[in-house]
């Protein structure tokens, strides 16, 4: 991306000095002429960049400037190094470890001489790994990562819509965390496209011998939900729930979709699409939870809860028929 490789570019003349345009292109793997568009931009954000003629040309940054004190805050400086130690508490590998420490120094030091007022470290966590999460999660994301890095194949056994285990073979792209979940974006050779696989649906993941050319990635500057991913209609819904749910209610609807009756129950109206997520989440209440319109997704979810009765109803016959 653009974005990072102006960054990695600032960060190495800080460090370096003086660089020459053919070293940069050389260790960016983009043209002399991206190069000095690249530095045009840079010095319109406002970073001096010095442009030097010769043998021994190149660019530097103006030796008065500090990226600690011209570029970002005291409290930007701070969000940086937070959401850095939220990323590497999710990644835990040397890369970001590396880039933790590397911001945090440069905190540091623009920290010295600076008064606070109180305790200001502390204003902000993120902890990127959620309660709950499976275990083997973090493993499949360093395989994916290096995968992604190598530009190997990856073979996944991964568990589709349907519920049916299903081999596929992926050039993984770029992971995405949506929420507390991860997902891989990757060009599927079984679809001939690109596919967004859930990594907690992914059993089992193993690299390929040889690399792929990677192909036109589609953007995911935000992971929005896909309405085709859902072949299930829209409907206006109204939802009752006891006094005892309101802190779970807030979890899961906006305010203005809640409306507080005399008694003390909550009746939520809401527009989405009853699907698998919507019967899960609302038979999750148990007892707390009726569906008052439209009268077919009241009796999906009886006939849904019957059949968890069922289950249990067998069992207990089964149990019976041997002696005690």
């Amino acid at each position: 991306m653009k974005i990072d490789r102006l960054l990695a570019i600032t960060v190495l003349l800080l460090n370096r000095g003086r660089v020459s345009a053919k070293e940069l292109s050389e260790r960016f793997e983009v043209s002399s002429k991206t190069i000095y568009r690249d530095m045009d931009t840079l010095n319109q954000a406002g970073i001096p960049i010095v442009a030097h003629q010769g043998i021994s040309g190149g660019f530097e940054i103006m030796e008065q400037f500090m990226i600690d004190r011209y570029w970002l805050s005291i409290e930007e400086m701070e969000s940086l190094v937070t959401a850095v130690k939220g990323i590497n508490l999710a990644l835990e590998d040397q890369e970001t470890d590396a880039l933790l420490q590397k911001v945090t120094s440069l905190l540091q030091k623009a920290q010295r001489g600076y008064t606070f007022q109180g305790k200001r470290d502390d204003r902000l966590v993120m902890d990127l790994n959620p309660w709950g999460q499976r275990g083997g999660i973090k493993e499949t994301m360093k395989l994916l990562r290096l995968a992604i890095n190598e530009r190997r194949r990856t073979a996944i056994e991964y568990i589709s819509s349907n519920g049916t285990s299903q081999r596929r073979i992926i050039e993984p792209a770029s992971l995405i965390l949506k929420g507390s979940i991860w997902y891989v974006q990757a060009y599927c050779t079984v679809r001939k496209d690109f596919r967004v696989f859930r990594l907690s649906r992914i059993q089992d993941a193993e690299m390929m011998e040889g690399t792929f050319e990677p192909q036109e990635i589609p953007k995911v500057e935000h992971f929005r939900w896909d309405e085709s991913w859902s072949d299930t209609s829209t409907e206006s819904l109204v939802l009752k729930f006891d006094p005892t749910a309101r802190q779970r209610i807030a979890d899961v609807f906006h305010p203005d979709e809640v409306t507080m009756l005399p008694d003390g129950s909550m009746q939520v109206e809401v527009v989405m699409k009853p699907d698998d997520w919507f019967y899960g989440m609302i038979l999750s209440f148990g007892g707390q939870a009726k569906v008052e319109r439209p009268g077919f997704v009241a009796q999906e979810v009886v006939r849904r809860a019957q059949q968890i009765m069922e289950r249990y109803v067998n069992e207990d016959r089964q149990m019976s028929t041997f002696p005690s």
